[in-house]
């Protein structure tokens, strides 16, 4: 965890920091690094990203936490490895293996690959995780999840506007996606190698823009100073 040094601001200090949140903590940790550094209590974020996910994290303190609903909804963009061959019971590489089998590469090519990705764009249903924050009768997934239990859960419907193959080097494949927020990109990954024909999981995650913010202007924690307030 990241050493911090409270310092004494005044409590008129409002606004949003654009934050690269690094591998290894939770995005909750990042709440209380920024409420700790800048001695302030209304600090929150407006979506969540994995422990094992770096990229942009958007931080609103003091009154701006009011403006979470403003932010909340926003399109999300992310930079995904799927490693083919393998699926872990939480769809990351935080998992332990469900499956596993060769990849033999018989009529498994970027064409193939390219193919499949292209039936994912637009509407598409999804089933959350067990290991991820969506309640069922008031408890969260992950919660059930960690005492061995598995509910039924309901697709729901997320939206895909864009997915590129960045790079193919198997067991590994590298895509781009745009969609909407709620989408599970580890689910993404999962889906995607079952069409395929494997098992598959998510090796690697970094959100590279949350609605207009983008991964360029994203400070890491050790770096953001009061100066990369934004006022809002």
């Amino acid at each position: 965890m990241f050493e911090v040094k409270p310092r004494t601001y005044g409590s008129d200090m409002n606004g949003m920091l654009i934050v690269n949140k690094p591998a290894g903590i939770t995005s909750h940790d990042v709440v209380d690094v920024i409420r700790r550094k800048f001695n302030i209590k209304k600090v929150g974020h407006t979506g969540t990203l994995d422990p094992m996910a770096t990229g942009v994290l958007v931080i609103l303190i003091g009154r701006a936490t009011k403006l979470s609903v403003t932010f909340v909804n926003d399109d999300k963009e992310y930079i995904a490895t799927l490693f083919l061959g393998k699926s872990t019971d939480t769809q990351d590489s935080t998992g332990t293996i469900a499956e596993e089998r060769s990849i033999n590469g018989n009529g498994l090519d970027i064409d193939k690959v390219k193919k499949v990705m292209d039936e994912f764009r637009g509407e598409i249903k999804q089933v959350p995780p067990m290991v991820s924050a969506k309640k069922h009768k008031g408890r969260k997934l992950y919660q059930l999840a960690r005492r061995g239990e598995t509910v039924a859960r309901e697709p729901r419907s997320i939206k895909i506007h864009e997915i590129r193959l960045l790079d193919f080097k198997l067991p590994e494949i590298v895509f781009r996606v745009k969609c909407t927020k709620g989408t599970y990109v580890r689910t993404l990954c999962e889906d995607i190698g079952k069409t395929i024909g494997y098992p598959a999981h998510m090796s690697a995650l970094v959100r590279t823009a949350s609605g207009r913010f983008t991964l360029k202007e994203a400070k890491g924690l050790e770096d953001i100073s009061e100066k990369d307030i934004r006022r809002i």
